[in-house]
């Protein structure tokens, strides 16, 4: 999203959801004109797919630059809050004035008066201020989309959420929130807070308080965690807290996988280099935020001040960095276009080749700084995804940017073995146990690592994608089919570190990053980028990092080679400046492409992929006895530390529900249909052009036209945004901080994460719809209690849906556009 946005709305799906935080968001004189919104120009700052490091381009006094933003304060409450889920986007625009009854102050309860902050806090939790997440209505938290219901239950769930980011060091219990709700709201309680605290988004982490309430004997059925790394972890130490009985079982003689941290020592020096996951990218929504504060540690910004340098050492131009950037970014943005208008051949298209077409087309006659200088970008790009750009998917490299967590990019002071080791105590672990064939059935589990046979009610495979991909452990059934395909088509890239402990620090200390110039188009992610760590690490470390084609030949480099070369270059950069370079006390070279645990570093979509495939490989199997996590299991936040350790967390909550219905003998609902993936797609392909619109429902019908009785499938647009004309809205509604803050977080979500939710009709039912008076409030009315129809998402469709939307298809000949 850039500056030149249009400004913020918050259109809500219903009118009575508006009502308890507009009337607390008013300034101190009451607008005359309730209904109206608020005119907002603030933008969030424009921030694009994980591109590397975060680098501010050197300021040049000839260039002009626009005024910055004025500040906006943020509530006391502290930030650092559980993930981003896909959010539920209002439908109703309030310019729209809602016909809410007298009696409405009588319906809606009042917590306190902090509803607006705590509706700040829902939003950098993930959640809408005033609509329900897709996440809540699969798991049924109330029994009716909208109402009166709707709007008390996310009133609680805000509030709970709130009080315990009060203190995230607590446990926060029903009995001390039952205090502040009224009586007749229990139920609603019950549901948000059994929510919360079943999915992971209160009462987790590491703190004393909550480490206690782990029983001392569990009572619930056994389940094996293969791997130990954050996901692991994350979901061995919730399925303790919940009492299953656990053991994990870990290939390697540490835990943590992929986020290794290794004390360096020589001479009297040492420090904790961060080998593996070594950046949090955002904290605003970061669990790992979270745990961070719980161990009582500030995290360290990562400065976004990176100078760069020649292959012959010297500073780039200031002039030409800025040019080249500037360049870079226009690129990015032709790309994206392109694909806009490519339709389906752009999911085999690569980012790479389309950049490379546009550099040819649009690039002038460049200098040889200029060129070196575009494929140091071209390295950073890599070093994001873990992927070459010649395998990076031009309709998909950047799917999860709606989810990008706000925040800093931070370290964790000591390194992020912290987080490791916090998650592992009292956690049984196996180490050196690897893990060659897992069985599973109706009766449940076995794992086989060497000779030794595990037996269990569930099992969590964590392995990494690269794994998977090599075959290393042998499924008994063998994985279905969408699963291997799933598999094969995401990429699983690679990033490659040299650490180096020096005995002093001879590189500047007002900056964390900088980077270096290659010749070679061939060996631009080479040693492209440093990373100062002798602020958080305890010692004098630098971290020169690989990229690209280069990470892969570094695997076979000899190390000592590898080591003179990255001095080669620092002493390149800082003799001329009279200073001296030392040799290292001690040096590591990482290998993570040739570690069988892990054969790569992260994962990222491929040319041929897309985003379902993330959701694919998260797919349980086995009639529920069969689960995976791990970052390449969550679309949202691949790649990441704090996606692995969520996946771990969302796992855990599948596998309970799963147990508790079996011990009940209630079949769970499946909530994914079997064609998922290509659902999606012809859903999302039949309602550009559905049969019927009204409002915010589309509606295509199936089979004959003619026969009231035949299926239509009904789509509801929940964030349907209307543009808002000239007269409306006033510059004084922009007095109150927290009031526009509010909006501008609700429209951040609204704007990025639109939610379709759908359901089946008959054709006359539809009809009989569309003549509902009244608008959209009145038609989910309708649909609620006079037919009693419940609207899910797009995974709640069943077998049922996908024979429609085949019928539908066939019927137009649609081709499928991505």
């Amino acid at each position: 999203m850039s500056d030149s946005d249009p400004p913020f709305f918050s259109p809500t799906p219903n009118p009575l959801l508006s009502y308890p935080f507009t009337s607390l968001l008013s300034t101190s004189t009451p607008s005359p004109n309730p209904s109206s919104n608020y005119d907002l120009h603030v933008s969030f700052q424009g921030k694009r797919k994980r591109t590397g490091v975060r680098r501010k381009a050197p300021i040049v006094s000839t260039l002009q630059s626009n005024p910055p933003l004025p500040p906006i304060s943020l509530p006391p409450t502290p930030l650092p809050t559980p993930p981003i889920s896909q959010t539920a986007s209002p439908l109703k625009n309030p310019l729209e004035k809602p016909n809410i009854p007298s009696d409405i102050s009588e319906e809606i309860i009042v917590i306190n008066r902090e509803a607006t902050n705590e509706a700040l806090i829902a939003l950098t939790a993930g959640f809408p201020a005033d609509s329900l997440t897709e996440e809540e209505i699969e798991a049924n938290v109330i029994s009716s989309i909208g109402g009166i219901e709707q709007v008390n239950y996310i009133l609680i769930r805000n509030h709970i959420l709130s009080r315990w980011r009060e203190n995230v060091s607590n446990w926060l219990t029903k009995e001390f929130l039952a205090s502040v709700i009224p009586d007749h709201c229990e139920v609603l309680l019950n549901s948000a807070y059994n929510f919360l605290v079943s999915h992971g988004y209160v009462n987790f982490g590491v703190a004393p308080a909550i480490k206690e309430k782990i029983p001392a004997e569990p009572t619930k059925p056994s389940i094996i965690i293969i791997g130990a790394g954050l996901a692991g972890l994350a979901a061995a130490r919730q399925l303790m807290c919940f009492g299953f009985k656990v053991v994990v079982l870990e290939g390697r003689k540490r835990s943590g996988g992929r986020v290794y941290t290794k004390r360096m020592e020589g001479g009297s020096k040492f420090a904790a280099a961060d080998l593996g996951g070594s950046v949090l990218t955002g904290t605003l929504g970061n669990p790992l935020g979270i745990i961070g504060k719980q161990l009582g540690s500030s995290l360290h910004k990562v400065r976004d001040k990176c100078p760069l340098y020649r292959p012959d050492g010297k500073p780039v131009n200031p002039d030409v960095d800025i040019k080249v950037e500037n360049a870079f970014n226009r690129l990015l943005e032709k790309t994206s276009r392109l694909r806009q208008t490519m339709g389906e051949v752009a999911v085999d298209v690569s980012l790479g080749a389309s950049l490379e077409a546009f550099r040819q087309v649009y690039g002038d006659a460049v200098t040889d700084e200029e060129m070196s200088l575009f494929n140091w970008h071209l390295a950073n790009l890599e070093y994001a995804n873990a992927g070459l750009l010649s395998k990076l998917s031009l309709a998909f490299w950047d799917q999860d940017d709606p989810y990008d967590m706000g925040g800093d990019h931070c370290f964790l002071p000591g390194g992020n073995g912290r987080f490791v080791q916090a998650l592992a105590e009292n956690v049984p672990i196996l180490y050196e146990k690897t893990v060659h064939t897992i069985r599973y059935g109706v009766d449940g589990v076995q794992v086989i690592a060497g000779g030794q046979v595990y037996e269990g009610n569930m099992a969590l495979c964590t392995v990494s994608l690269g794994v998977l991909k090599n075959g290393s452990i042998k499924f008994v059934p063998e994985l279905p089919q969408r699963k291997l395909d799933g598999i094969r088509r995401l990429g699983f890239g690679l990033l490659n570190k040299v650490a180096m402990l020096f005995p002093y620090v001879f590189w500047r200390t007002d900056i964390d990053t900088f980077g270096h110039l290659s010749e070679d188009p061939s060996r631009r992610g080479e040693f492209f980028l440093f990373y100062s760590y002798a602020t958080v690490a305890g010692g004098p470390l630098l971290i020169a990092l690989v990229a690209g084609d280069a990470a892969h030949n570094f695997e076979s480099m000899p190390p000592m080679d590898a080591v003179s070369t990255v001095l080669q270059i620092l002493r390149g950069i800082f003799e001329p400046q009279g200073i001296d370079v030392p040799d290292p006390l001690q040096s590591v070279c990482t290998r993570w492409g040739t570690d069988s645990f892990s054969l790569g570093s992260y994962s990222h979509v491929a040319v041929g992929a897309s985003g379902d495939d993330y959701d694919i490989l998260a797919e349980s199997v086995g009639d529920g006895r069969l689960f995976f996590a791990g970052e390449a299991t969550t679309r949202r936040y691949p790649a990441t530390m704090h996606g692995a350790f969520l996946s771990g967390l969302r796992e855990a909550a599948n596998m309970a529900r799963h147990a508790n219905a079996r011990s009940l003998n209630i079949e769970v609902e499946r909530s994914l249909s079997k064609n998922t993936q290509s659902c999606a797609a012809l859903l999302e392909d039949l309602f550009r052009e559905p049969d019927l619109e009204f409002g915010s429902f589309s509606i295509n019908f199936g089979g004959k036209t003619s026969d009231p009785k035949s299926t239509a499938i009904l789509r509801v647009a929940l964030g349907a945004i209307k543009k808002k004309s000239n007269s409306e809205g006033t510059k004084a509604d922009q007095q109150h901080s927290n009031k526009l803050l509010f909006h501008q977080l609700q429209s951040h979500y609204n704007q990025q994460q639109q939610l379709h939710v759908y359901t089946l009709l008959s054709q006359q039912q539809a009809l009989e719809l569309r003549e509902v008076r009244g608008g959209d409030e009145m038609r989910l009315h309708y649909l609620s209690e006079k037919l009693g129809v419940k609207l899910v998402g797009r995974k709640g469709l069943g077998p049922a849906a996908d024979a429609a939307i085949a019928s539908i298809k066939a019927e137009r000949g649609i081709r499928r556009p991505q």
